[in-house]
């Protein structure tokens, strides 16, 4: 699912990028939607929603870092919400990594290309690649707020895997305890159960010569 997804965003961003870059007049709005939805094709050099520009060779070298982790956590994951969020994320970065070592000005500098304006929302232009990584990050938040574990099931918070060990801990004394009261029932059911001999109560125990004889 993580490499389904991540293929899904890249190949999707980069396609439209390429439509965009090659039908798209530069630096001008194209109303798709009225003011709901337009086309507004720039050149950033920077983070996503145009952050931090001209310093797109930092951005570079996070995003490298950002895939690396990722690429790492693949070995732990069995989990389908943490391989859908590590799957927007990476399909996500690498579109905007695409874009840096691959066009103008050059490698590792290259402008990411964005062109979604929704003026309703938001001031900024974005692209596909943007709106995985964003969409990743709110999925993380639900899977912290849930505590879901990467590894599959839900991670245990701090009192309650304390009260788990203290329990595990404890156990030992409790179940010895436990035995010696099932033996001890369980010998006086016996005694109770057993047939008594001619002229002994029931329950009493019979005593035996040296010799063995009753």
């Amino acid at each position: 699912m993580l490499v389904a997804v991540a293929a899904t965003v890249l190949i999707s961003d980069q396609i439209v990028k390429n439509w965009v870059v090659a039908t798209l007049p530069e630096g001008e709005t194209v109303p798709v939607l009225g003011g709901f939805l337009q086309w507004h094709f720039v050149r950033n050099p920077g983070a996503a929603f145009s952050i931090a520009s001209g310093q797109t060779w930092i951005f570079t070298i996070l995003s490298a870092i950002v895939v690396g982790v990722i690429i790492w956590q693949i070995r732990r994951l069995r989990s389908v919400p943490w391989a859908l969020f590590l799957g927007l994320l990476l399909g996500g970065v690498l579109g905007n990594l695409t874009d840096r070592l691959t066009r103008e000005p050059g490698f590792p500098e290259g402008h990411v290309i964005d062109f979604i304006l929704t003026p309703w929302m938001m001031p900024a232009i974005y692209n596909i690649a943007d709106i995985g990584i964003v969409s990743g990050m709110i999925l993380f938040v639900l899977i912290t707020i849930f505590g879901l574990s990467i590894e599959g099931g839900r991670e245990k918070r701090g009192a309650e895997a304390e009260g788990e060990a203290e329990a595990e801990a404890a156990d030992p004394e409790v179940a010895d305890a436990s035995d010696g009261a099932a033996d001890a029932a369980d010998g006086a059911a016996d005694a109770a159960d057993a047939p008594a001999r001619p002229g002994q109560a029931p329950g009493a125990t019979e005593e035996r010569s040296a010799g063995g004889t009753p």
